[in-house]
This record gives structure tokens, C-alpha cells and sequence, in this order.
């Protein structure tokens, strides 16, 4: 069975990985395939977890790819915090391509955290309607990650190192400057 970790970003999901690599019966990865397109953009191994933000914009693909076999976590994080930090990196990544790219709005001057608002709104939404009709999902938040992340370890059937895996939660991976 493959898991996926939809997010909108800044929440977490590296640490969920690095977490799920002390799982032996999954491979665990993050973003790893970002530069494919067509077929193998959503060809990951079988029982595989995959964390990636993209996610959010393939999800009709994802659903016939994968539908109701794979088992679905909605990862988030405290909606103020992430804004705060996808505000501070408004000229890169996501944020400048929501804002150039999907809003067409480079001569725009929306306030940051606004745009940020904006962008976490949509991609939520888009992330909770995808899983309205999956039964095997969990919502996960990164303030109760050592609370939430033995449930996820049991749903899905993992072998490994529990307490070294929770220990990760410990370490803030990619955190904002």
C-alpha cells in the first residue's frame, strides 16, 4: 500500500519523512519526484510514502492513479505559523509561482501574508476535497505529531524503530530562517 502526505508545505512533512525512514517495511521519500512529468510523475514504488506539496496540484491524476487503495494523511500545521512562513519566502518556490504563475499577478502588490493566506485557503480545500470519499485517511497536525504519529504508524501497518522514528519530531527540518 502506498502513503501519501498531501500538504500545502511548511508544516512538517520533512520531518515526517525522515521520521517514516525508521520504518523497514516502507520506503520513505520527500519530493522525489518533482521533475518528472506525464506517467512517472506519480509512479512511486509500491508500499512507498511520499510527502509532497505539489501533490495538492495532481490530485484528480493521483486519484486515478492510486483512488481508495492508498492510505492518505492531511498534514498541517497551526494555519498563522505557516502563513508566517511561506510570507517570508514570497519571491521563491511555491509562493512565486502561485503568485506569477496560477494568480498571473506579478504586478500585483498583495501584502505577503495575505498571498500566503490565500495560497494555504486554496490548497486545503483542494487537499479536503480530494479525501471527502477515501476511507483510509487521517488528518495529522504538526503540534500533535508525537501524539498523531503512532495512530499513523499503526493504520498503515509499520515495522520498525517507533522511538527512534518519534525522536525526529524532535528536530525542525527545513525550518525558516
Amino acid at each position: 500500500m502506498n502513503v501519501f502526505i498531501l500538504n500545502a508545505g511548511r508544516c512538517g512533512s520533512m520531518t515526517f519523512i525522515a521520521a517514516c525512514r525508521h520504518i523497514s517495511n516502507y520506503t520513505a521519500a520527500h519530493e522525489s519526484l518533482t521533475r518528472c512529468i506525464g506517467g512517472q510523475r506519480l509512479a512511486y514504488p509500491p508500499d512507498h510514502i511520499e510527502a509532497d506539496n505539489r501533490l495538492s496540484w495532481f490530485l484528480g491524476r493521483l486519484d486515478r492513479a492510486y483512488g481508495d487503495d492508498a492510505f492518505y494523511v492531511h498534514l498541517h500545521r497551526d494555519r498563522e505559523k505557516s502563513a508566517g512562513s511561506f510570507a517570508r519566502r514570497e519571491q521563491f518556490g511555491i509562493m512565486k509561482a502561485y503568485k506569477e504563475g496560477i494568480l498571473l499577478g506579478e504586478e500585483a502588490q498583495w501584502p505577503a501574508r495575505e498571498l500566503a493566506t490565500d495560497y494555504l485557503e486554496t490548497v486545503e480545500a483542494n487537499i479536503q476535497l480530494f479525501l471527502k470519499d477515501k476511507s483510509r485517511k487521517m488528518d495529522f497536525t504538526l503540534e500533535e505529531a508525537t501524539t498523531n504519529f503512532p495512530g499513523f504508524w499503526e493504520r498503515i501497518g509499520a515495522e520498525g524503530d517507533l522511538d527512534r522514528a518519534l525522536r525526529e519530531w524532535e528536530i525542525s527540518y527545513n525550518a525558516s530562517a
